[in-house]
C-alpha cells in the first residue's frame, strides 16, 4: 500500500467585514446639516436661481436712489408726510395702466414674441366700447365689449404669427397701423364722452385711502404671478421661449401656445382700455400713445429676455414703478419732457446692455486677461 497523505480540502475564506463606524454625534450631525443647508442657499444665490431676486433688489435700489434724487432736490416737499403718502398713490395710479398692459407684454416676450401693437388695441377697445350703440348696453356691455375686443385682435396677431409664419414684429406693427386707422375711423376723429358714472367713478373711487386702479393693477399682476410661476401654461411659456423646437419635441403645440399669449396681451390692453378711458372720462384714436414702448421698456427693465425664455411679473410691475417714479420727479421738478424720454433711453440702452455683459462674463474677460498676461 503507498501512503498517501489527503488533499486538504478547500475552504471557502470568510468575507471581511467592514470595520464598525464611532457613534454619530446628533449635535455634529445637525451642524452639518445646518452647513450643507447654508451652502445650498448660498448656491442659489450665486447661481441662475438667484438672479431674479438679485435683479429686483437692485431695482428696489434704483427706486431708492430716485426717492433720494427726489428728497435732496425737493426737500420742502418730501419733508411732508402727507404729502408724500399722496405722491406714493400719484405715481401707483400713474403705472395702473402701463403696468397692466407691461403683464400682458412680458408673457409675449417671454414666450419670444414681441407686440408692438398694444397702444393701437387700448385706443381700439376704448373707442369701440364709448360708441353710442354700446353705451346703451350700460357698464357691463362696455366692459365686456372692451375685453372681447382686445383678445379678438391679440388672436388676430397670434394667428398672423403662429399659423401666418409672420415675423411678430412686421405683425404687429401692421396691426399698429391697422388698430389706429380702425379706431380713427370708428370715432370719426373725435373724442367719444363716456356716460357711464360707474365706469367714470373707477378712476375717482378710493378703498381704504388706495384708489381702484391701484386694486386692479395688483389683481392682474398677482394673476400674471401665479399664472407664469405656479402652472403648466407658465412652464410651457419659458420652454416655447426657450427652446422652441425642444419644447415641440417634448408634446408642446408651440403655435397654439403662441397664439394664446397674444390673446392674452389683448385681454391686458382690453383691462387697460377700461382703466385708461376711466381716466378721461372719454376715449379717442390717439389714446394709449407710445405704451407699447414703455411696455417694453418696463419688461427689459425688470429682467426680461428680448431673445425670451426668462422673465419675472415682478420685475415688470418694478420697471413700470421706475418709469413713473422718473415721470413724476420730472413733473415736480418742472423738467421737460424731452429730458425725460432721453433719460428713458438711456436707461433702457443701460438694461439691454446689462443683460448682454453680465457679472460672469466681465469676471471671465478679466480672468482670461489675467492668464494671457501670465503667460
Amino acid at each position: 500500500m503507498s501512503d498517501a497523505t489527503p488533499t486538504p480540502t478547500a475552504t471557502p475564506e470568510r468575507p471581511q467585514l467592514p470595520a464598525q463606524s464611532p457613534p454619530v454625534d446628533p449635535a455634529e450631525t445637525a451642524v452639518a446639516s445646518n452647513k450643507a443647508g447654508s451652502t445650498g442657499r448660498l448656491s442659489w444665490w450665486r447661481g441662475d436661481g438667484g438672479d431674479g431676486a438679485k435683479r429686483n433688489l437692485g431695482l428696489i435700489g434704483v427706486l431708492a436712489a430716485l426717492i433720494l434724487v427726489g428728497a435732496i432736490t425737493k426737500p420742502d416737499l418730501y419733508g411732508d408726510p402727507n404729502w408724500v403718502w399722496n405722491n406714493v398713490l400719484a405715481i401707483l395710479q400713474l403705472a395702473s395702466v402701463v403696468g397692466v398692459v407691461t403683464v400682458g407684454m412680458t408673457f409675449v416676450i417671454i414666450g419670444g414674441g414681441i407686440d408692438l401693437s398694444v397702444g393701437a388695441i387700448v385706443a381700439l377697445a376704448g373707442v369701440w366700447c364709448t360708441t353710442v350703440a354700446t353705451q346703451s348696453y350700460g357698464a357691463a356691455g362696455m366692459i365686456f365689449t372692451a375685453l372681447v375686443v382686445g383678445v379678438c385682435v391679440g388672436l388676430v396677431n397670434g394667428v398672423l404669427i403662429s399659423y401666418g409664419r409672420l415675423v411678430p414684429f412686421i405683425a404687429t406693427l401692421a396691426m399698429l397701423v391697422a388698430a389706429r386707422g380702425l379706431a380713427a375711423s370708428i370715432s370719426n376723429k373725435q373724442t367719444q364722452v363716456s356716460s357711464s358714472t360707474f365706469i367714470n367713478d373707477i378712476a375717482a373711487r378710493k378703498v381704504i385711502g388706495i384708489p381702484i386702479l391701484v386694486y386692479i393693477l395688483g389683481a392682474v399682476v398677482l394673476a400674471g404671478w401665479v399664472l407664469l410661476n405656479r402652472t403648466t401654461f407658465g412652464r410651457r411659456t419659458i420652454a416655447v421661449g426657450g427652446n422652441p423646437e425642444a419644447a415641440r419635441l417634448a408634446g408642446i403645440n408651440v403655435r397654439r401656445h403662441t397664439m394664446l399669449l397674444y390673446a392674452l396681451s389683448g385681454l391686458c390692453c382690453g383691462i387697460a382700455a377700461i382703466m385708461l378711458t376711466s381716466q378721461a372720462t372719454s376715449a379717442q384714436a390717439a389714446m394709449a400713445n407710445l405704451y407699447e414702448l414703455d411696455a417694453i421698456a418696463a419688461a427689459i427693465i425688470g429682467g426680461t429676455l428680448l431673445s425670451g425664455g426668462r422673465g419675472t411679473i415682478v420685475g415688470s410691475l418694478l420697471g413700470v414703478i421706475i418709469f413713473a417714479t422718473i415721470t413724476n420727479l420730472f413733473a415736480i421738478n418742472g423738467l421737460s419732457i424731452e429730458a425725460q424720454n432721453m433719460v428713458k433711453g438711456g436707461i433702457i440702452v443701460a438694461a439691454v446692455l446689462i443683460q448682454q455683459f453680465q457679472f460672469k462674463s466681465v469676471t471671465r474677460l478679466f480672468a482670461r486677461n489675467r492668464v494671457t498676461t501670465a503667460t
